[in-house]
C-alpha cells in the first residue's frame, strides 16, 4: 500500500516513511488492522470530538490533527462509534510522544517558548546554556502524546507520532 507524502514530509526532508508512521489514530483506535476492517468512514468521532483534532484521511478514517488543539482522552469519540472501531476497552497501547525537529526556533538562537508554556504536563522545558542560549529537552515519561504543543509552534517544528514501546511493539 502506497500513501502519498504530504508537503510537510517534503519540507522535512522527509522522502519516505514507513505507512504506520503517516497517521496517527485517535487514542482510542484498536490496533490497525482490526481498526481498519471495523471503521466504516461514518464521521461520527470527528463530530463528537470536543477538541476538533479528529479529522479525516483520504479514506474517510479518523486521523489527530493538532494544529488547533490538544487531544484530552476524553474518549468521546469511542462512545460516539458505532462500529467498535474506536473503543475504550479493546484500544491498541497509546506510544504516541512529541518530537521537536530542527526547525525549532530555540535551537536557532531565537528566544522562543511557546511549546514549553502549552504542555500541560511540563515534558517541554529548557535548559541553559554557556552561549546564554535555553534549548529545548523534551522528557518522554511526562510526554502524553496530546499535542498540546503541535499547535502552538509558529515554525511547526513539533510532531507527535507513535514510537515503539521498550518491548519493540509498534502501536
Amino acid at each position: 500500500m502506497s500513501v502519498a507524502l504530504a508537503r510537510r514530509d517534503l519540507f522535512r526532508g522527509r522522502f519516505s516513511r514507513p505507512a504506520e508512521a503517516r497517521v496517527l489514530r485517535p487514542p482510542t483506535a484498536r490496533i490497525e488492522d482490526a481498526f481498519r476492517a471495523a471503521c466504516d468512514g461514518c464521521t461520527a468521532c470527528v463530530a463528537a470530538c470536543p477538541e476538533k483534532v479528529i479529522r479525516l484521511d483520504g479514506q474517510r478514517r479518523p486521523v489527530l490533527q493538532f494544529l488547533h488543539g490538544e487531544c484530552t482522552f476524553c474518549g468521546a469519540c469511542a462512545e460516539a462509534c458505532p462500529t467498535g472501531a474506536l473503543t475504550r476497552e479493546e484500544a491498541r497501547p497509546w506510544t504516541a510522544k512529541a518530537e521537536i525537529g530542527a526547525k525549532c526556533l530555540a535551537l536557532g538562537g531565537v528566544h522562543c517558548r511557546s511549546c514549553g508554556d502549552a504542555c500541560p504536563t511540563s515534558a517541554i522545558r529548557f535548559a541553559p546554556r554557556a552561549d546564554g542560549r535555553f534549548l529545548p529537552a523534551l522528557s518522554l515519561d511526562p510526554c502524553t502524546g496530546c499535542g498540546a504543543c503541535v499547535g502552538d509552534c509558529p515554525v511547526g517544528a513539533i510532531d507527535v507520532h507513535d514510537r515503539p514501546t521498550r518491548e519493540g511493539a509498534a502501536a
